[in-house]
């Protein structure tokens, strides 16, 4: 973990506050476009967040966070309690999001969804590639940045308020999309699942807030053996792969919970994993929050 401060809080938005935090020694850990980082919040909860400052700027680090009533504590501690000044553990840069070199872009944003498109379209546009921001939201007050964007892009930028006009045509977009744009999206679900049926899953890069809705057979018991421990913990039917770890004393750093942040990576060196998050882990990596074992036995680099 990074040792960090508080430096500002800014409202930037209704219900969304930017928070920039400095490093409290040295430079912070180098970061690109789409990734996300930890905050270790005063009231023990572990938060995912998108940077959306500039990758450039190592003394600090920029996120921003919409109050959700129905949150788990993360956001209502932020927008009720927290203040300048206070020292946050912020952990290193993760990025399942990467910007992937094309001859142009469409960015798609929703809401919040606008943080880890940022970073995007400040470098694309730094480059002067061909880029333009497709921007929704119910209005321009709810939309962070939605200023601060017209002012730097311009014509480049197109902000929908769906309160006056209704949600856009994606599939009317899709089919004005030049040879090689690459099309990224970050919002709600209905924005992702519009963007899925609309645009060619080869040219479509998505990041989720909550995870997609999918079946999986029954949960099974299964061991997880502990590689260097030796340790060997029952995961039944029942819990899930951190909780049990964490319960007989292997804790791993874990965020939403959902597989969708990736704070609880694991590495597995023996077994088959049932992987069930939503960010595409590697065959010999799972995220322990959601993904179980197809095999009665897996062992863990722990």
């Amino acid at each position: 973990m990074q040792q960090t401060v508080v430096a500002h809080i800014d409202r930037v938005a209704e219900g969304v506050v930017a928070l920039t935090l400095r490093a409290t020694s040295g430079e912070l850990a180098p970061w690109s476009p789409g990734a996300h980082v930890d905050l270790s919040l005063p009231n023990w909860l572990t938060r995912p967040y998108s940077l959306c400052g500039d990758p450039a700027d190592r003394d600090a680090y920029r996120v921003a966070v919409r109050y959700d009533p129905l949150s788990r504590g993360g956001s209502e501690y932020v927008h009720r309690f927290l203040r300048p000044g206070r020292a946050l553990a912020v952990s290193l840069p993760r990025n399942h999001f990467p910007l992937v070199p094309a001859p142009g872009y469409l960015f798609l944003a929703g809401g919040i969804g606008i943080t880890p498109l940022l970073p995007m379209l400040r470098a694309v546009a730094a480059d002067a590639l061909p880029a333009t921001l497709l921007y929704v939201g119910p209005s321009a007050e709810r939309m962070p940045f939605a200023g601060e964007l017209r002012r730097s892009y311009g014509e480049r930028v197109r902000i929908v308020e769906t309160a006056g006009r209704g949600r856009p045509d994606l599939g009317a977009l899709a089919a004005t999309l030049e040879a090689g744009t690459l099309v990224y999206c970050c919002g709600p679900a209905a924005m992702l699942a519009a963007a899925e049926e609309a645009f060619p899953a080869e040219r479509l890069h998505a990041e989720r807030f909550q995870p997609a809705v999918r079946s999986f057979g029954p949960d099974t018991a299964f061991e997880a053996v502990c590689a260097r421990s030796g340790d060997t913990v029952a995961v039944p039917a029942g819990e899930s792969l951190l909780d049990a770890l964490a319960h007989a004393g292997h804790p791993l750093p874990s965020g939403c919970r959902e597989g969708v942040c990736g704070s609880c990576e694991i590495t597995v060196l023996d077994g088959s994993p049932e992987h069930r998050d939503d960010i595409g882990a590697p065959e010999r990596r799972m995220y322990a929050c959601v993904s179980r074992a197809l095999s009665s036995r897996l062992v863990l680099d722990l």
